[in-house]
């Protein structure tokens, strides 16, 4: 992208008093260079929504913080009440599930500040280490579940009040349904890997808890005993199947990896008219940092065109792009003559 670097150092001094003026002064916005100055105004006041949305995101990592504590409680009152290792393999992961809540609302809270001097492409990614941290703390509710289950396979023991505390239990996954049915959908809108990762695990939640419950009331009803530990080893073992996805995930956003093939879809479908009007392009990259995506790509133009009539190509070009894949998205173009073979020699990442 091409910027005037006056023209950038002359908005960030003086901002604050062409607001001032275009606020009190209504007929300053017609002024030649109003457009302009509107303009500037519209990608800064863009980017301050991008950081207030990003900042609004903590309240839903609050809602997690306070399900998790409600169900910590509700759950390790139905372990004391029915003396069941299956129950206690639930409240354990809700424990897992207020740690993760609490790393998501603190990187949830570092992605939302602004780009600084030291990090000029923002602290979006801030957003993976709470989804990796979740993945490992997963991991370890598992080695804690296997270690309580294993032994009680082998020592069975019988269940006491049931009935209380399977509805205390019930009342505790309508909890986390509830919660992580609002973070999957917010997560989804907005891009947010925190509240996804967030979403899943609660849900996993809820689904370990209705073969919990089952289980244990089969295992009451039936004298089953040995039941009871069965079912909170095969919890454990699909806690560790959603520790993989999370950490694979978290991995992947870490190490710069391309966006997803119908991204790259939507960006070749976006260059077909622009092929059309003789463009061409190479040494397309792209990665995502959780709610912001990069797409980078050098245009070749022919030589006979003006650097201005090029230059408002690639505008439009890069416009499109963010238009298409939609959310928060910065795209970098080269312009290049098509005619010189020395454009067709640095497509490489390290040229």
């Amino acid at each position: 992208m091409t910027h005037s670097i006056f023209f950038t150092e002359f908005w960030d001094r003086h901002a604050p008093v062409l607001f001032f003026f275009n606020y009190v002064f209504p007929p300053f916005s017609t002024f030649p260079n109003a457009s302009i100055i509107h303009s500037m105004t519209h990608q800064h006041a863009e980017q301050k929504d991008l950081m207030k949305e990003r900042a609004s995101l903590t309240r839903f990592a609050w809602l997690s913080i306070g399900a998790a504590i409600a169900t910590i409680t509700l759950k390790t009152v139905a372990y004391y009440l029915t003396g069941s290792v299956g129950l206690l393999s639930d409240a354990i992961e809700s424990l897992v599930n207020l740690a993760g809540a609490v790393m998501a609302l603190i990187m949830l809270t570092i992605a939302a500040r602004p780009a600084d001097e030291s990090h000029v492409y923002g602290h979006s990614k801030a957003e993976y280490f709470a989804s990796l941290v979740e993945g490992i703390l997963i991991l370890t509710a598992a080695v804690g579940i296997f270690s309580t289950a294993i032994p009680r396979l082998l020592h069975p023991a019988g269940l006491q009040a049931l009935g209380i505390g399977l509805g205390i239990s019930v009342v505790a996954s309508i909890i986390n349904f509830t919660v992580a049915r609002i973070l999957l959908n917010q997560g989804k809108k907005r891009n947010s890997i925190s509240l996804e990762a967030d979403a899943h695990h609660l849900m996993t939640d809820v689904w370990t808890s209705a073969g919990v419950i089952s289980g244990v009331a089969i295992a009451g009803f039936t004298g089953w005993s040995i039941l009871d530990p069965v079912l909170a080893i095969a919890v454990a073992l699909n806690i560790v199947w959603t520790s993989f996805q999370l950490i694979r995930r978290s991995v992947s956003g870490l190490m710069d990896a391309a966006l997803s093939e119908s991204e790259l879809n939507t960006i070749a479908q976006v260059m077909i008219p622009y092929r059309e009007k003789g463009v061409d392009f190479h040494a397309l990259r792209t990665r995502q940092a959780a709610a912001r995506r990069f797409v980078s790509v050098h245009m070749l133009v022919p030589g006979k065109w003006t650097v201005h009539d090029a230059h408002h190509i690639a505008e439009d070009f890069e416009s499109d792009i963010r238009d298409a894949l939609g959310g928060v998205v910065t795209v970098f173009t080269h312009l290049e003559p098509v005619e010189d073979h020395l454009s067709m020699e640095d497509i490489f990442l390290d040229r």
